[in-house]
């Protein structure tokens, strides 16, 4: 799937499009960890089929930032470099909070499970 704002043929990503991906990288990731938190409070309550549409909604959002975030590694692989950014940085920040509270969050919903007796 191509990216919103591909990098031009100069070898080098324009400021730009390196905002835009990482605007779509915290957007999706966001989503996502709202949505893990989401899923966890209903566990909590005991509600384990909505905790469940949650992560798995919460996983599609992740997948799509992570896609982004993919791809710009791949390019600068292939030679087509990226500038450093504090946006940028933000958005591998958000990233990878957002696999560790995905994991955590998976680890607690099954606490939970055992603690009602459930599994």
């Amino acid at each position: 799937m191509p990216l919103l704002h591909e990098i031009k043929d100069d070898n080098k990503m324009d400021n730009n499009s390196m905002d835009m991906i990482a605007f779509q990288i915290i957007s999706n990731v966001g989503t996502a960890k709202s949505l893990l938190m989401e899923a966890l409070y209903d566990a909590k309550e005991g509600k384990y089929q909505s905790a469940e549409e949650k992560m798995v909604e919460a996983n599609t959002y992740f997948v799509e930032g992570h896609r982004y975030h993919s791809r710009l590694i791949q390019q600068e692989a292939a030679g087509k470099k990226t500038e450093f950014s504090i946006l940028f940085m933000h958005a591998e920040d958000q990233l990878m909070t957002t696999e560790l509270l995905s994991q955590l969050v998976t680890e607690m919903i099954d606490m939970y499970k055992k603690m009602d007796g459930i599994k």
